[in-house]
């Protein structure tokens, strides 16, 4: 029973591994619905960013709000739309846009299109990148707006983006 039960353990650690890096990414893609939902229906910007104080980590969780005084950062008086806790341990996020200015984020104006936060008229795209082990998952977002969910290890042509630093 200990034979079967040792051979079994590391294929059970890469399922849960597997599972988790999906659940992350099923997360903050559902986030970035919200936010892109959210600004149409409102008919204004919306913005998701991570939660840390830097405004880079996002592990450290997001949050979907209007940013009202457009400093990229929720503050007293904004709206707080939705928010998310940290993700699991382990789990890894590149962030990689047209403009990589911190704190991050990621906007959408009204019309739905992926936006600037200085103007709902400049287009802003990029990668997400998130990481578990020698699993990647990409959230893309076009410059329209749309976002897909791909695996580099099954469309390497069309799933590109930044590799997991040492």
């Amino acid at each position: 029973m200990a034979i079967v039960a040792g051979l079994a353990l590391p294929d059970m650690l890469a399922l849960v591994q597997r599972q988790r890096l999906k659940a992350a990414v099923s997360d903050l893609s559902s986030a970035i619905d919200l936010t892109r939902s959210q600004a149409i229906s409102r008919g204004r910007r919306v913005l998701l960013v991570p939660l840390d104080a830097a405004g880079t980590d996002w592990r450290s969780g997001w949050v979907v709000f209007i940013d009202a005084d457009h400093d990229r950062r929720p503050g007293p008086g904004e709206e707080i739309i939705a928010s998310h806790g940290p993700l699991a341990e382990g789990i890894a996020i590149d962030f990689n846009f047209s403009s990589n200015a911190t704190p991050w984020y990621i906007a959408y104006n009204g019309s739905g299109r992926s936006c600037s936060d200085a103007s709902s008229m400049a287009p802003r795209w990029g990668t997400l990148s998130l990481f578990w082990g020698a699993e990647t998952r990409r959230i893309k977002i076009s410059m329209l707006g749309r976002m897909r969910v791909c695996n580099p290890a099954r469309d390497p042509r069309t799933c590109e983006g930044a590799d997991q630093s040492p």
